[in-house]
């Protein structure tokens, strides 16, 4: 497994390295976990901005950052 070391020696398996466009990362994706939220007390995602961020997070749990060369 080449996950991160966590300080109790465990290994994380996120997150993933990126290597590219995941066709698993859809819209649908993003609108079940949203619904999970949902049923789990949290408010719905009705502004763009909200899901746009929702998105975002997720992107940012499930995939290493893109290495840019600057």
């Amino acid at each position: 497994m080449s996950g991160t070391a966590l300080r109790f020696g465990a290994e994380r398996s996120y997150p993933l390295p990126h290597a590219g466009p995941d066709a698993r990362f859809t819209e649908s994706l993003v609108t079940s976990v949203a619904g999970v939220l949902v049923g789990y007390g949290y408010p719905r995602l009705d502004a763009s901005a909200d899901r746009a961020a929702l998105e975002e997070a997720l992107a940012a749990f499930l995939y290493n950052p893109l290495e840019l060369d600057i």
